[in-house]
């Protein structure tokens, strides 16, 4: 997809819900399709994809967390509010929605690629657009498709 296919990439991901995207690995042709997803009325949340742990307790379910344990205190656990829920409800009123873009994708796993696929539908406020991998140019496909790959 060419660079100035801005509006058609924000088209695709209402129409999808959820795209899988390559960019060039340098970087910084993404931003100008987070602008257009902004200027379009939606907020975005970036994160990186690894490290998230399970997808459906961390984005939509209050979930424990454990600091590191050095040995010399009681093990705690700090319960945090869904991330996707949570953000859904700070939204101003005149905002579309959620955009969820996740980087560094290609270390998930297919299980994984099928709940974020899953998620708009579960959330009609939520899009999701994870970054797959690299390529010279960026290009998108619905996250369905790789989910089924």
């Amino acid at each position: 997809m060419a660079l100035i296919a801005g509006n058609q990439f924000v088209k695709d991901l209402e129409q999808a819900g959820a795209l899988a995207m390559v960019v060039p690995p340098e970087g910084g042709f993404e931003g100008r399709y987070q602008r257009r997803l902004r200027s379009a009325g939606y907020t975005t949340l970036h994160l990186s994809a690894p490290g998230l742990g399970d997808l459906s307790s961390y984005l939509t379910q209050v979930h424990g967390v454990r600091p590191a344990h050095t040995g010399k205190e009681d093990i705690r656990v700090y319960f945090r509010p869904p991330l996707v829920n949570y953000h859904l409800e700070q939204l101003p009123a005149n905002s579309k929605g959620l955009v969820l873009w996740l980087i560094d994708g290609k270390k998930l796993s297919q299980q994984e690629f099928a709940y974020l696929a899953l998620l708009p539908t579960l959330e009609p406020r939520v899009k999701v657009v994870i970054e797959v991998g690299g390529d010279r140019q960026v290009g998108w496909k619905p996250l369905s498709q790789v989910a089924a790959a």
